[in-house]
């Protein structure tokens, strides 16, 4: 016994499919029979209502109709792609007979353009650059640079820690969430390779990637940063202020340009300050712009890389890189940098 008429049923499908011409059309359709108030889900739902004895057979009939209504529905959707395909082809052909095109001419990424810049400007001032891992120790990270093991910047919620092969939080290893930990790597290769003798003047740039748990239109789980650090026997906070306030008066190309300088925290620098600046015309006058952080190595810094914090003193400064480059362009998303958005991109060829 069936629930339904399969030769009946089967004809009015062949007869509809043959009108369909679309995809959304052919869905409708399908729902009318498989959906989940379709004639032959509502067979199936019916089933429970039959005699013991004759659910098995007419389970089985309305399975085989199942069985047909897909195929039948399957081969009119495979029909339906070829069409499209067959009529896109014919739209989109190719006429070899008109001249090339050519190939576009590519650019910079915007945030790689003023990365070179700032290596430009900082060479000329006698810095070199080095380069370090992403994936850090939570030595390098933050223990060396004298955070303790309860600073907030340890908190899960804002550093990307890594797993182990079984899905294991690693709470030694992780994304570094600043370049600083370049400061204590350079000092420790620096101080090994001149054991004797006087340490020449460490003088260096840490540009790269890091990564912290934030994301809005000023904020990215990844962005970039500049570390910068200067370690000799007489260097001096005026002479910070000289490097930081001189690089942005070439990097922005601009003297009308305030700079200021705000008392901060940060634990690997002691006395430490926040830099802030002010255009003096453009879109952006008057307003006041935090661009770095910066202050004098703590000496507790110093010491664990190996330096006499006696003899030598040094300042750090750390600025971001594409926080840069959105006051250098005028863009107030940090978002469109890593979007991709060749009509964004496109403007920085030239």
């Amino acid at each position: 016994m069936s629930l339904l008429n399969s030769e009946t049923l089967l004809a009015d499908l062949n007869k509809a499919l043959s009108g369909i011409d679309n995809s959304e059309s052919l869905e409708v359709l399908k729902a009318s029979y498989l959906g989940k108030s379709g004639s032959i889900t509502e067979a199936l739902k019916a089933l429970a209502a039959l005699p013991v004895e004759q659910r098995r057979d007419a389970g089985a009939s309305i399975n085989q109709l199942k069985k047909q209504v897909e195929d039948l529905i399957g081969r009119r959707r495979d029909a339906l792609k070829r069409s499209d395909l067959e009529k896109r082809l014919s739209e989109e052909a190719l006429d070899v007979t008109l001249p090339g095109r050519g190939l576009s001419r590519g650019g910079l990424h915007p945030v790689t353009r003023c990365l070179e810049r700032v290596e430009t400007l900082f060479s000329s001032m006698g810095f070199s650059v080095a380069d370090g891992p992403e994936i850090e120790t939570d030595y390098f990270n933050f223990t060396a640079l004298n955070t303790p093991k309860d600073h907030p910047a340890r908190s899960m919620h804002d550093t990307f820690y890594l797993k182990d092969a079984s899905g294991k939080i690693l709470d030694d290893v992780l994304l570094r969430t600043h370049t600083s930990p370049m400061q204590i790597r350079f000092m420790k290769d620096h101080v090994a390779r001149y054991q004797s003798g006087d340490m020449p003047e460490i003088r260096v740039i840490a540009p790269g990637r890091v990564y912290r748990v934030d994301s809005d239109a000023t904020h990215s789980p990844m962005f970039h940063q500049v570390e910068g650090l200067w370690i000799g026997e007489n260097i001096n906070f005026s002479v910070l202020k000289g490097v930081m306030i001189d690089f942005l008066h070439r990097f922005f190309e601009t003297d009308a340009l305030d700079v200021r300088f705000r008392p901060s925290f940060f634990p690997f620098t002691e006395p430490s300050a926040e830099m802030d600046v002010a255009f003096g015309d453009g879109p952006l006058k008057g307003r006041w712009l935090e661009v770095a952080g910066s202050g004098m190595v703590h000496p507790a810094v110093l010491k664990e890389a190996g330096i006499d914090p006696e003899r030598y003193i040094g300042f750090a400064f750390g600025f971001g890189l594409d926080r840069l480059a959105m006051l250098r362009y005028g863009i107030e998303d940090l978002r469109l940098f890593f979007e991709g958005d060749i009509r964004f991109l496109s403007q920085f060829r030239n």
